[in-house]
């Protein structure tokens, strides 16, 4: 073949969305290393919605060490500059395409890294939030006030759980899904019948979980359709001078009343490891002592990551 029956094609010629299709491949660390810089087409290409409806954060963690004093954690400012480069770079890229957004439980996002992202995603929907340590009430109500069409939370306990679900409520039509990492007191349960009685689903998994909570929460939740609270604890208050004592089985009158939940999920299993782990751990999970990435785990498929 001679030097002139054939073309040369350059990478800038391949393909929207053949382009697309590689750069779905990439992990977050690849995507915005430098790749949009290199044409026009594959800065197109990086800024494609299919790219970017999904913001997976959960492979980065802080490099953190806990302090006595709020907000009980000290984060490196090498580790706070990443976290803040990476989002400025993906948010600039995603162009407001973010639908989901998922945070490790070790990274300690501060009030300006949320409010700069809130800004950035407008169309929201589903918010993977377990460590707020470093976040004030401010900053997460402008947040929610943003976030209209968010549907579904996962977060920690909370002290303090009225003014977000009052957030939600006022600023967050659609909302029906929560996930709570911790313990779901009398308080948080008195305050999701208050402000968010339309919830369909609620996981307290791998917590402790008092029988006089529960009960609130079947009788005066009336629209939750899923319920899960496997691997939990599940204590009784009694008498003086034992307070409290765990109940091994769900009796009848709960089960009864979950009857009319679509699905009512439990495991209180002693042979079960997630079951022993909750245990040990006295109801507040220490996530970092098990396998990366258990902490994603749900029964409730449209919580699982």
């Amino acid at each position: 073949m001679e030097d002139g029956d054939y073309s040369i094609r350059r990478w800038e010629d391949l393909d929207i969305d053949i382009l697309v299709k590689i750069f779905q491949l990439l992990d977050i660390f690849e995507l915005t290393a430098g790749i949009a810089h290199v044409c026009s087409a594959w800065r197109m290409a990086c800024c494609d919605p299919l790219l970017w409806k999904t913001l997976d954060l959960s492979m980065l963690k802080s490099n953190f060490i806990k302090i006595p004093l709020e907000p009980f954690v000290y984060v490196d400012g090498r580790s706070d500059r990443k976290l803040t480069r990476l989002l400025k770079i993906s948010l600039s890229l995603s162009r407001q395409s973010i639908m989901t957004l998922i945070f490790h439980f070790n990274l300690y996002v501060s009030d300006e890294q949320l409010t700069y992202t809130a800004e950035r995603c407008p169309k929201l929907r589903r918010l993977v939030l377990p460590a707020w340590n470093r976040i004030k009430k401010t900053g997460m109500c402008k947040a929610i006030r943003g976030w209209k069409d968010l549907e579904s939370l996962t977060m920690p306990s909370i002290a303090n759980p009225p003014y977000l679900l009052e957030e939600i409520s006022n600023h967050c039509k659609n909302f029906s899904e929560l996930k709570i990492m911790g313990p779901c007191d009398i308080y948080f349960a008195s305050s999701l019948v208050a402000f968010l009685p339309k919830l369909k689903v609620l996981s307290l998994r791998c917590s402790m979980l008092y029988k006089d909570v529960l009960i609130e929460i079947l009788d005066r939740l009336q629209h939750l359709e899923v319920l899960n609270i496997s691997h939990c604890i599940l204590m009784e208050a009694v008498p003086p001078p034992q307070h409290k004592r765990v109940v091994r089985e769900i009796d009848q009158s709960i089960r009864q009343k979950a009857s009319r939940l679509r699905e009512f999920i439990t495991c209180m299993d002693d042979n079960c490891i997630m079951c022993n782990r909750t245990r040990t751990d006295e109801g507040l999970v220490r996530w970092y002592k098990y396998e990366e990435g258990l902490w994603k785990a749900d029964e409730v498929r449209s919580l699982a990551l």
